[in-house]
């Protein structure tokens, strides 16, 4: 086997794994309080709402901070390896469009799951902050095929 269909059995491993931890930490996972079941259906509507609630709390108390840090950057970088893994695994013509609906049908699912069953909320920033996270994944993922393609010219060449 040559090491690109390594590379390809790879990344497709590690995307199995990142859907599995994902899976886990937006639905399952105590540490970000996914096991207790709300009274109420909890939501929010309002874009920045959340996002701004946190910048203000996090100039208030360190314990702000790091729940800012957790939320809204935590929020984001959940999200990068989606962003990479994408068009690496899936074989679709415009990768970026893959990526964004692979992103926003994803995100949805989760903020739907968790607002039916009331482990968590729906949050249109949580959307905003998860697909903005998928993007800049798949800017990582451009500039690491530009590399990866300058590198093996290179190699050709010599």
């Amino acid at each position: 086997m040559n090491k690109r269909k390594y590379v390809k059995i790879f990344l497709n491993i590690a995307f199995f794994i990142y859907i599995l931890a994902a899976m886990y930490f937006l639905l399952f996972a105590e540490s970000m309080g996914r096991t207790t079941v709300s009274d109420g259906y909890r939501y929010n509507l309002i874009l920045f709402k959340e996002i701004k609630r946190f910048i203000v709390w996090s100039m208030e108390s360190p314990i702000g901070f790091r729940s800012m840090l957790l939320n809204v950057f935590g929020n984001i970088v959940c999200f990068v390896p989606l962003g990479f893994l994408v068009p690496s695994v899936i074989n679709f013509k415009n990768k970026f469009l893959a990526v964004v609906i692979v992103a926003f049908s994803s995100v949805l699912m989760v903020e739907v799951i968790q607002l039916v069953t009331k482990i968590g909320s729906f949050d249109v920033d949580d959307i905003l902050l998860n697909v903005s996270g998928a993007m800049l994944g798949y800017g990582i993922y451009v500039i690491a095929k530009k590399f990866w393609n300058i590198k093996n010219n290179n190699k050709n060449k010599s």
